[in-house]
């Protein structure tokens, strides 16, 4: 149950906001865009930033889609998964690989399931959001593997939706129901 109570799904107001977020929806609110809705001026930043982060960057969607699985593994954010497990395996994951996921750090070591890059991205996201600060030789191992532009964009994709996992999981924001 949400700490917070979801604004109403039927929510019109602010107009040009809630239109805005809804057609990056595809016309839905989503339970986290109701409870982003309690505060219009987060809301409008986070569409903005996150519309970036899922839509505009150069990172392989596969990379970008296995850090965000990671980090809602790691930070037991259920919501977020369950909304991006589809994705990862749209963007050509594999169930043996999302299965993993359960142990982040064990899969960011496993040669059978996971290519260099998919480890790296693996084991950057561990560091990054189990310990913060990243050794040197996870960062050298994922900065071997990527240009420089998708290296800075994954580390903002993990750092991003570390965010959203956080206030997915301190809000209490429940998956949709059918």
């Amino acid at each position: 149950m949400p700490r917070i109570p979801y604004v109403p799904a039927d929510l019109s107001e602010p107009a040009e906001l809630v239109q805005a977020i809804r057609r990056r929806r595809g016309g839905e609110l989503l339970n986290l865009d109701r409870m982003l809705l309690h505060s219009p001026q987060l809301a409008a930043g986070w569409n903005a930033m996150l519309g970036a982060v899922r839509q505009r960057l150069q990172l392989d969607a596969r990379l970008r889609e296995l850090a965000i699985c990671a980090v809602a593994r790691l930070n037991g954010a259920d919501y977020e998964f369950a909304h991006h497990a589809p994705e990862w395996l749209a963007a050509g994951g594999t169930r043996a690989q999302l299965d993993a996921l359960h142990d982040v750090r064990r899969a960011s070591l496993d040669e059978a399931l996971f290519d260099p890059t998919e480890r790296a991205v693996l084991a950057l996201t561990h560091a990054m959001t189990r310990e913060v600060a990243v050794d040197d030789a996870r960062f050298a191992a994922a900065a071997a593997l990527l240009p420089r532009q998708q290296l800075v964009e994954l580390v903002g994709v993990v750092s991003a939706y570390n965010m959203v996992s956080r206030f997915l999981v301190a809000l209490g924001v429940e998956a949709e129901t059918p």
